[in-house]
Parts: structure tokens; C-alpha cells; sequence
């Protein structure tokens, strides 16, 4: 087993971030744009092509805002994400100024339904993965210090 590096964006503008809209079964669920490291790919590399890929647009990238491990084995989809093991690493944006926005995302992942820009104040009424990023994501917002680390969450 490996551990999987993923890059994701926190595109934030007048108190509402940006998330992609993912439908599983019947439910939906959202992410932050972003996805995996390729090899000899580097951070910053892998979050504007995966931006572009999802949401259709290139972004400026900004400080290192969060670091989560996923230990798959130890949350709720641990049947079937056992041997996961992912570091996310995520970073303050913003959409690159100068092009065309028009989030026209040129590789959606598999369940990505669209993208969506939801309140900060709200992020608690929306099924986000992972759940425990909505505290720091506010607190962020509501420029109060956040831990960088923020541990195996879920």
C-alpha cells in the first residue's frame, strides 16, 4: 500500500467557497476542487490541472492553509476504504483573474455533478467530506487562527 497525496483548493469569495457537486445513489455530497499528485507533478502543478479538470478554470494559488490524513481504516467507510491512506493538502486561491471563468470543467470526476458556491455560514447543512473541515474553514473565514495539521478527520 502507498500513501496518496491529494491537492485541493479553498476558493473563497464574499463569504462562499466554491465546491464541487458529487451525487452517490440518491445522495449528494461535496468536495473541495482539487485531486491527486501525478508523479513528478509538483503541488502546485497538480492543483491547477486538477482545477481545470473540475471546475474549468486555473486559479492563483495562495498560502498552504490545511494539511488532513485520511486513514480510511478508521472512519465510518472503513468497509470498503480500509487500505486508504491519503494526505490532503489544502490551499487558499482564487480564481485566475485575466481569463475566461467559465466553469466548463474539462474532467469532472465520476460522480461530480456540477459546482456550486455555498455560504460559509451554511457549510453545516451541506454533506461536505470531510465534515470536521466546515469548523476550520469558518474559522478561517471569520479570520480567527486555525491549526495547519489537522490530523486523521473525517
Amino acid at each position: 500500500m502507498h500513501i496518496r497525496n491529494s491537492i485541493k483548493a479553498l476558493i473563497i469569495e464574499e463569504d462562499k467557497i466554491l465546491l464541487t457537486k458529487n451525487k452517490y445513489t440518491e445522495d449528494y455530497f461535496y468536495l473541495c476542487p482539487g485531486g491527486g499528485q501525478e508523479h513528478g507533478e509538483t503541488f502546485h502543478a497538480a492543483l491547477i490541472r486538477e482545477c481545470i479538470e473540475e471546475i474549468g478554470c486555473s486559479v492563483d494559488i495562495g498560502e498552504l492553509l490545511f494539511i488532513r490524513e485520511y486513514i480510511g481504516k478508521n472512519h465510518e467507510h472503513a468497509s470498503f476504504d480500509f487500505n486508504a491512506h491519503q494526505v490532503e493538502f489544502y490551499f487558499v486561491c482564487q480564481l485566475a483573474r485575466g481569463k475566461e471563468t467559465n466553469f466548463q470543467p474539462t474532467n469532472p470526476d465520476s460522480h461530480q455533478i456540477g459546482l456550486e458556491w455555498v455560504s460559509i455560514e451554511d457549510l453545516s447543512s451541506y454533506q461536505l467530506y470531510p465534515k470536521e473541515l466546515i469548523k476550520y474553514i469558518q474559522q478561517y473565514n471569520n479570520s480567527q487562527v486555525t491549526p495547519i495539521y489537522l490530523g486523521d478527520i473525517n
